[in-house]
């Protein structure tokens, strides 16, 4: 039995479906990313999982106990919100102690847990600082050992990260990943951002309008979407017409709008050749520098084509040459319509 389970979890506001029929296993010791857009249920589903928000239909397990309707300090699970929700007029050190003193735990254990949560989240140099005195990091990071050191048995991070800068953010992505492991606790994150999700998680659970579409590892995710929703929400995807040749293999129709099937193309894994090679032919439109990498718009008979190449230090491919689009054809995703479903 998984250690976190959800059971056709439901919540409705009035005529509104805000998360319909969810099923959702979380192994003990799992990173599970909920990622979608705004408004897709993925922040109420992790409310409902924390008591602050009630459910309208459905079950949650932990560890084989019902906790639906159980108060939310009773199910004993640590939070970390967008906001960070850290006291101002408290130092760290008192931010981290305040849960376990809510719980009257031991004058003694407050002091040995406090310590070794701040050693894991490296801030054991900072612990007489006020908040106002920290980076956002290093805020995100007590709001995290506050979370921990009540030793939970299920982490819920919502938007984590979000309050950060771009550099910033990865850095935080790999620390908070870093601490999940040593600590081994079962995570759940929500997060709107695809990339954050990718690099850390060991499952990634997709939702589109209140229902989950996809559940996937990363990796599988990524070269696998099911749906046209998903391949261009995880990613950047050329969507492309096309049908099966007499082998049942994808291929794509070389006149615009033809074909029966919607096949999605990542732009990375399109090569540019001299012109009159390929499959298919076109004209360098629009060019950007990414810094690792170069993006191309390339108008062709069929539309314009996202092409992404690596920054191999040559110089770049210039606006208005003509060239060939290349791809390996086992590369090709047949993508379902997007029709959301449980």
């Amino acid at each position: 039995m998984a250690f976190l389970q959800l059971q056709a979890l439901c919540k409705r506001y009035g005529a509104v479906d805000a998360v319909v029929a969810t099923d959702l296993s979380v192994e003990q010791g799992e990173f599970v990313s909920l990622l979608g857009p705004s408004g897709c249920g993925k922040t109420t589903t992790l409310q409902m999982i924390a008591g602050f928000v009630d459910v309208s239909g459905g079950r949650i397990l932990l560890d084989g106990r019902d906790i639906t309707h159980a108060k939310p300090a009773s199910r004993g699970l640590g939070v970390v919100f967008q906001s960070y929700a850290l006291f101002p007029h408290m130092t760290v050190r008192d931010n981290v102690a305040f849960g376990l003193k809510m719980r009257k735990v031991a004058a003694a254990e407050i002091e040995r847990r406090v310590s070794r949560v701040l050693q894991l989240v490296r801030l054991d140099q900072h612990a007489q600082r006020y908040p106002r005195e920290l980076s956002g990091g290093q805020r995100q990071r007590v709001a995290l050992a506050r979370a921990l050191v009540i030793e939970p048995p299920v982490l819920l991070l919502d938007e984590p990260l979000s309050n950060l800068d771009a550099n910033l953010r990865e850095e935080m992505q790999f620390e908070i990943r870093r601490i999940q492991r040593e600590v081994g606790i079962t995570t759940l994150m929500v997060t709107h951002d695809q990339a954050e999700a990718l690099s850390i998680s060991d499952r990634v659970v997709v939702m589109q309008a209140g229902r989950i579409t996809q559940i996937d590892e990363p990796y599988k995710l990524y070269e696998h979407p099911r749906t046209e929703f998903i391949s261009g929400f995880v990613g950047k995807a050329n969507l492309l017409r096309g049908d099966r040749d007499e082998h049942g293999a994808a291929q794509v129709r070389h006149q615009p709008g033809q074909g029966v099937l919607t096949l999605s193309l990542r732009p990375e894994k399109i090569d540019l050749v001299p012109a009159g090679d390929g499959r298919l032919q076109g004209r360098i439109v629009t060019r950007y520098f990414l810094g690792s990498q170069w993006l191309y718009r390339v108008e062709t008979p069929i539309g314009d084509i996202t092409v992404v190449r690596r920054n191999d230090g040559d110089a770049p491919m210039n606006e208005g040459t003509v060239v060939g689009l290349e791809w390996p054809s086992e590369l090709l995703r047949v993508l379902s319509a997007d029709e959301v479903s449980a």
